[in-house]
Parts: structure tokens; C-alpha cells; sequence
């Protein structure tokens, strides 16, 4: 079986429902035609690289799914075509190395942070002691810098002069 993934975007105006019932109006069309769904992701809400139709955002869903050949990508990119509430749409074919990386995305292996473990006596709470009830010392502020002397006030000959007079 080969593996197609189709990512679209949707126009960001239309109202939750409407555009959940977008893409599950592509889900129902690809199970229809004998396509096996593999996973479906909606990714929300992104900013656009262009303006497309006057929008400068819009929603990304992205559905991977397994079909015996790829005739079945000429009847969906036309239904997509045809829809005004979509913007654009993509539709690529996975090779063995982007069927792997989809599924370790899917089960966290990949795009995931590595968060720094703390030890459970090291946390603070919100008075800066630890949970362990030691007192956390605080660390030392910086002295002030001292403050500059001002300039002498230069004064010109002319007005020592008038002065003395």
C-alpha cells in the first residue's frame, strides 16, 4: 500500500463548526473511496508566509492515510479545487522515511523538549523555600554604583569681569 499525506488550509473566517465539518467532510470522502485512514491532525491556527485570498492566517489540518494506488488523489484534488472554504492544499506521497518519521512524531519521539530534571528537595515554592523546608538562601544583589561628581561649570571671562565691576 502507499502512504499519501494531504495537508490543507482552511479560511479562518468560517465558525468552529463549519471547519470541523470541513475536514471531516475530506475524512469521509477518502474513506469512501477505500483510502485507510492513518491519522488526521489538526495543527490550528498558523500566521501565512503571503497573503492568500486577503487572510493572513489560516487552519492547517493534515490527513495521512494508506491507499492501494494513487488514483484515488485526482477526485480529492478536484473536490478541493472546488471548495471555496479551503485556501490551499497539498497532497505528497511518503516515502519509508517520511512514513517513519510521521510515526515517531506521533508517539513523541521526535519534536518533543527535553525539559531539565529537577530533583524533588531542589524545587521552590512561592516564599523561595525549598519543599524539603530548608531555607533557601537568596543570592547576593549587586552593590550600587556610586553616584558621579557633576562637572565644574565652566564661566566665561566676559561675565567674571562685569562681576568684579
Amino acid at each position: 500500500m502507499r502512504q499519501f499525506e494531504l495537508t490543507f488550509i482552511v479560511d479562518p473566517v468560517l465558525s468552529g463548526d463549519e471547519i470541523n465539518a470541513t475536514a471531516q467532510t475530506y475524512v469521509d470522502l477518502h474513506k469512501k473511496e477505500g483510502a485507510e485512514i492513518v491519522h488526521v491532525a489538526e495543527m490550528g491556527l498558523r500566521q501565512l508566509a503571503y497573503p492568500i485570498n486577503n487572510r493572513t492566517t489560516g487552519i492547517y489540518y493534515c490527513i495521512e492515510y494508506a491507499v492501494p494506488s494513487g488514483e484515488i488523489n485526482a477526485k480529492i484534488e478536484l473536490a478541493l479545487r472546488r471548495d471555496e472554504r479551503i485556501m490551499r492544499f497539498l497532497a505528497i506521497k511518503l516515502d519509508k522515511y517520511g512514513i517513519k518519521y510521521n510515526d515517531d512524531k506521533r508517539n513523541g519521539k521526535i519534536g518533543t523538549r527535553k525539559r531539565k530534571e529537577t530533583k524533588k528537595d531542589d524545587r521552590k515554592d512561592d516564599r523561595g523555600r525549598s519543599r524539603s523546608g530548608a531555607k533557601v538562601t537568596p543570592k547576593p544583589k549587586p552593590a550600587p554604583k556610586p553616584a558621579a561628581k557633576p562637572a565644574p561649570v565652566a564661566v566665561a571671562p566676559a561675565a567674571v569681569a562685569e562681576e568684579e565691576e
